[in-house]
């Protein structure tokens, strides 16, 4: 959810008013994808490169949090809305990590669109994460190290249980995925649009889900043009 600074900054606000308005577009969203069939909808909310951010800034993110957790649940549960969060909660403020947690909790029965939160979220260090309890339970001598697979790692990351993303939208225009998901996106589609995250609406996200839906997903197979097979035989 890039862009909200840029968004604040041309307008002359403080970066804050950016992080506001970019969380109203969140439920704007959620409820274009839930319209569309979507089932599954992650927001790389709070990375954990973020903390390195102004000391107001990340206090003022955290405000915005329990902001929206308070104010949406309800909303979410009216909607069938099921919260979850991927990232190192343990390192999050009490306050908004409380209140979290009390949202998950209270929102664990909807099953319409599982919206995941990455919060204090990084690819590498969620990669890291899985490879110390893998390694932890080798030492154990419950896990066989030679029967250790690609679906090992994949239980035990912060999205066990949970499919790999179809498409990644990046907003903003920024041509990279900064530790996201990295072993997830493996075979994701990509869409990039220089629309700021504050801008971005249920229009932006169904042309996104068009562009997705007109590319063809081989994921590593090798599709030949029957007919073009056949004249070449």
């Amino acid at each position: 959810m890039d862009g909200n600074g840029r968004w604040a900054r041309e307008r002359g606000w403080p970066r804050l008013k950016g992080h506001e308005q970019g969380s109203q577009s969140v439920e704007k969203v959620a409820n274009a994808c839930m319209d569309a069939g979507v089932e599954y909808l992650t927001l790389y909310a709070f990375s954990t490169e973020n903390w390195k951010r102004p000391a107001h800034e990340v206090a003022g993110l955290m405000f915005l949090l329990e902001r929206f957790l308070s104010e949406k649940v309800a909303m979410m549960n009216e909607k069938g809305v099921r919260l979850s969060t991927i990232g190192r909660m343990h390192e999050l403020p009490d306050a908004a990590r409380k209140r979290l947690e009390r949202a998950i909790s209270e929102t664990s029965h909807n099953n319409r669109l599982n919206l995941t939160l990455a919060l204090n979220y990084g690819g590498r260090e969620e990669i890291v994460d899985a490879v110390r309890a893998i390694a932890g339970e080798v030492r154990a001598g419950t896990l066989d190290p030679v029967k250790i697979s690609s679906e090992t790692l994949s239980d035990h990351l912060y999205t066990r249980g949970m499919p790999d993303p179809d498409l990644l939208i990046r907003t903003s225009g920024e041509m990279r995925i900064s530790n996201f998901l990295l072993w997830q996106l493996s075979y994701t589609e990509i869409h990039v649009t220089r629309k700021l995250w504050p801008d971005f609406g249920p229009a932006d996200l169904h042309a996104a889900i068009a562009d997705y839906s007109s590319r063809e997903r081989r994921f590593g197979e090798a599709h030949e043009n029957p007919i073009t097979a056949s004249s070449n035989s």
